[in-house]
């Protein structure tokens, strides 16, 4: 994990508990002697993440439907962490605005990042439920003056409908849907539960996730290839774009369509937590004196 992530040291379940004393029933001790929860079980899941924004990120309502994904906070902590590296080494730290694609119900990244680094955040997705319950955890929350919310009206799309002519977002991100259909996304999950040692006979998913939260046609690799092409469009409207890009396999073939579209800079971010293995691809349109120009 990244080094300013509050998760590096594990959970502290006391101060969990504490915090969400319903959590108590669902920790146990595993054969190593160490505290933890199923990880296979839904409510545990989201019940542990629940405990750690009110521990660790003073967000004290946090509520949306089961059926949407509940993301695990260390992980996207770890990428809210990358972005101000980004940012602090392109000299961006004061005022800063980002774009989060594909928001969804829980809006954790505009609350991470506001939590962290004290960011604005302009929020889309397509599914008007996902935005209604991001609005009340937001309300909830007194962070109406921090975070905006967008419809994105065409699912085909990624910034157009979203990024006005007035715009100016520091950086961009994105956790992209990783699967191209609802079985894939089923057949990973029992990989998942098979690891943890559990029954596959009915699959449920532990962290949940509605369709346009977990597949995209084509996947992973044309849903990015189409982020990256709108972000084209905006060239001069954000200082980094940014995505997750789950299977390696697909930065060579970014990397080739970046240099097409005119992209002038272009890095790639190595993360991991745990046994999982990510990465950050940030790419930039504007020209070395743009960049210069872009915090005075």
């Amino acid at each position: 994990m990244h080094k300013n992530n509050k998760h590096n040291t594990g959970y502290n379940f006391e101060k969990l508990i504490s915090v969400l004393p319903e959590l108590e029933s669902h920790v146990s001790v595993n054969k190593q002697g160490t505290e933890t929860i199923d990880f296979a079980n839904p409510k545990a899941v989201k019940m542990l993440n629940t405990a750690l924004l009110k521990a660790d990120y003073d967000i004290h309502f946090w509520e949306f439907p089961n059926a949407n994904l509940c993301p695990p906070i260390p992980g996207r902590a770890d990428y809210i962490h990358v972005i101000n590296d980004l940012l602090q080494a392109s000299k961006i730290n004061q005022k800063v605005t980002v774009l989060d694609i594909g928001t969804g119900a829980s809006c954790i990244y505009p609350l991470l990042g506001n939590a962290e680094y004290n960011w604005n955040f302009v929020a889309s997705d397509c599914d008007e439920t996902a935005l209604v319950f991001a609005e009340k955890i937001i309300s909830e929350n007194k962070l109406t003056a921090n975070i905006q919310l967008r419809k994105q009206k065409e699912v085909a799309h990624v910034f157009e409908n979203i990024i006005t002519k007035t715009d100016r977002f520091d950086a961009s991100l994105c956790n992209p849907p990783f699967y191209k259909n609802k079985s894939e996304a089923l057949e990973a999950t029992k990989r998942k539960l098979i690891g943890l040692g559990k029954e596959t006979g009915s699959v449920t998913r532990n962290f949940a996730g509605k369709a346009n939260e977990l597949w995209f046609k084509g996947g992973e690799k044309a849903f990015l290839h189409t982020y990256l092409y709108e972000s084209s469009l905006f060239k001069k409207q954000c200082h980094w774009y940014t995505s997750l890009v789950s299977n390696k396999a697909h930065i060579k073939s970014m990397y080739t369509s970046l240099a097409k579209l005119g992209a002038t800079s272009v890095k790639t971010i190595d993360m991991a937590q745990g046994n999982k293995k990510s990465r950050v691809v940030a790419w930039s349109f504007l020209t070395e004196k743009e960049q210069n120009d872009w915090v005075r």
